[in-house]
C-alpha cells in the first residue's frame, strides 16, 4: 500500500497514503437525474459560481458576438510565434521608433507574457457583457468534443454513478493497465478505503501487499493484460503539445492551461508539462518509489486543489460527472483518513470501461473544447463578473477555470473531429 499524506515523500492509495475536493464548485456539468434525450435548454447547467445578469436579449446577442468574432483571442499552445522582424528595414531616422515597435511586437506574441482579454474595468461594466450561462447555453455544436469510449472509466457505487475521463496523452502506461483492470474486472466488490477531508478519496483492493503492516499474499491477482510495474509517469514533453495558456499568472508554474479540457501545467525552461491536481482530479497511488504505482489504487481531488502534489505522481484523468458520490462520503476516522473497520469502508459495485458496453448503452458526454473562440468567451465571462458581483476578480487560473461537461444533446450531431476552422 502507498502513502499519500504526507505529500512527496509518499504518495499512494492505499493504507498509508493519497490526495483531494467537490466538482459541482468547479466543474458544470448536468444534473445527474436528466436524461440524455433532454432537450439542449435543459441539458446545459450553468456554472455554479456565476450568477446570471439578465441585461436585454438584444444586447446578449450583440455581445456574444463580440465576444466570439474577436472580443476575445485565445492565447495557442506553449510555442508561440517569433518576433515580427519587420523593425529590420526601418531607416537611421526612424530606428528608435522602429525598435520599439520590435519590442511591442515582440511583446505581443510571446508565450512569456500571454496578453489578457481587454476588460471590464469593474462589476457593473462586467455586467453587460454575456454571462457564463450564457455562454454555454448557445455554444454551437463545434464547441464541443465527445468523449471518446475507450476512455471512459463508469464506477458504479451503491450511492450513485462517477464517470472518469483517462488521459492517455500525458499517462499512456497507467492508461493502459487501469484499462485492463477495468476489463478483467479488478475492481468489482473492492472498495474505498479513505476519505481525507479536503484532499481526498481513495480506493483499490484492502488486502494489498503492504510493507509497514506486514500484510503479504493476499491481495487480489491482476487480471490478463495488466501488469504490476510501470514507470512513473509524472510530465511529458512540452514541444507539439497543444496547449491553450491562461493570460493569468499561475502560482505553481511559469505557464498554465488547458489541453483536451485537462488542467495542465508547464515550464518551458525545461520543455515539460505536467497535468494538475485540481478538484477532481485522478491520480495513481504510489509508494516511496517513485514507479511503484500501477493504477491499481487510485484517487480523486475532493478538497482545496493540493499542487504542491504536481510531479510528484502519476496523474491519470479526471471525473467528469458524479464526484457528490465520491466527496460527500463519511470521513475516515483514522490515520490520513483511512476508515479503521471494514465495516466503515464504502463498496465499489462495480468499475467498467464504456468501451466495453454496448454501443446504445454507453454514457453519451461531451466535453467543451478548450481550444476554440468559445471557450475564450467563457473564460472572458468567467474572469470578468457582473450581476451580482460587486467587485469583479479579473483572474482565471486552471484549476476554478474547469471545461464544461453535458450529456450529448439528441437532436445535435457533432463529428468527432470537428472542422479545424473552428479554432483559433
Amino acid at each position: 500500500m502507498s502513502d499519500l499524506s504526507a505529500v512527496p515523500s509518499a504518495v499512494s492509495v492505499s493504507r498509508e497514503a493519497p490526495l483531494a475536493a467537490p466538482l459541482s464548485a468547479s466543474i458544470p456539468v448536468l444534473s445527474a437525474s436528466m436524461s440524455p434525450t433532454a432537450p439542449v435548454s435543459v441539458q446545459v447547467l450553468a456554472q455554479a459560481s456565476a450568477p446570471a445578469s439578465a441585461p436585454k436579449s438584444t444586447w446578449r446577442s450583440l455581445c456574444s458576438a463580440l465576444v466570439v468574432l474577436g472580443l476575445v483571442g485565445p492565447v495557442m499552445a506553449a510555442e508561440a510565434p517569433a518576433a515580427s522582424t519587420a523593425a529590420k528595414s526601418a531607416t537611421a531616422p526612424t530606428a528608435a521608433k522602429a525598435a520599439k515597435s520590435a519590442k511591442a511586437a515582440k511583446a505581443a506574441t510571446s508565450p512569456k507574457a500571454p496578453a489578457a482579454p481587454a476588460a471590464p474595468t469593474s462589476a457593473a461594466s462586467a455586467a453587460t457583457l454575456p454571462s457564463a450561462a450564457d455562454i454555454i447555453a448557445t455554444s454551437p455544436a463545434a464547441a464541443w468534443r465527445e468523449v471518446d469510449p475507450d476512455n471512459l472509466l463508469i464506477m458504479t457505487l451503491p450511492q450513485g454513478e462517477a464517470y472518469i475521463e483517462l488521459a492517455p496523452r500525458f499517462a499512456p502506461r497507467h492508461v493502459d493497465n487501469i484499462r485492463a483492470l477495468a476489463r478483467g474486472g479488478y475492481w468489482d466488490g473492492l472498495a474505498i478505503l479513505r476519505v481525507q477531508d479536503n484532499y481526498v478519496t481513495q480506493w483499490g483492493d484492502p488486502d494489498a501487499d503492504d510493507d509497514e503492516t506486514g500484510v503479504k499474499g493476499k491481495a487480489r491477482p491482476f487480471p490478463a493484460g495488466a501488469t504490476a510495474h510501470l514507470p512513473a509517469e509524472f510530465d511529458v514533453p512540452l514541444k507539439g503539445l497543444p496547449l491553450t495558456v491562461l493570460p493569468d499568472p499561475d502560482g505553481w508554474a511559469p505557464r498554465a492551461g488547458h489541453v483536451d479540457g485537462f488542467p495542465v501545467a508547464a515550464d518551458p525552461a525545461t520543455g515539460r508539462a505536467w497535468m494538475a491536481h485540481c478538484y477532481a482530479t485522478v491520480g495513481a497511488g504510489r509508494g516511496n518509489e517513485v514507479d511503484s504505482s500501477t493504477g491499481a489504487e487510485l484517487y480523486v481531488v475532493i478538497g482545496h486543489a493540493p499542487r504542491g502534489l504536481d510531479l510528484n505522481i502519476t496523474v491519470v484523468g479526471r471525473v467528469l460527472k458524479g464526484m457528490e458520490y465520491l466527496s460527500a462520503l463519511p470521513r475516515g476516522t483514522g490515520r490520513l483518513g483511512f476508515y479503521e473497520k471494514a465495516e466503515q469502508r464504502q463498496p465499489i459495485t462495480r468499475v467498467t470501461l464504456a468501451a466495453a458496453m454496448p454501443a446504445d448503452q454507453r454514457p453519451q458526454l461531451q466535453v467543451m473544447r478548450t481550444d476554440t473562440p468559445t471557450w475564450q468567451a467563457l473564460l472572458n465571462a468567467r474572469r470578468h463578473r457582473g450581476g451580482w458581483f460587486v467587485h469583479s476578480p479579473e483572474h482565471t487560473e486552471i484549476c476554478t477555470a474547469s471545461a464544461p461537461v453535458r450529456v450529448r444533446p439528441t437532436d445535435v450531431k457533432v463529428d468527432r473531429q470537428p472542422p479545424r476552422e473552428t479554432s483559433r
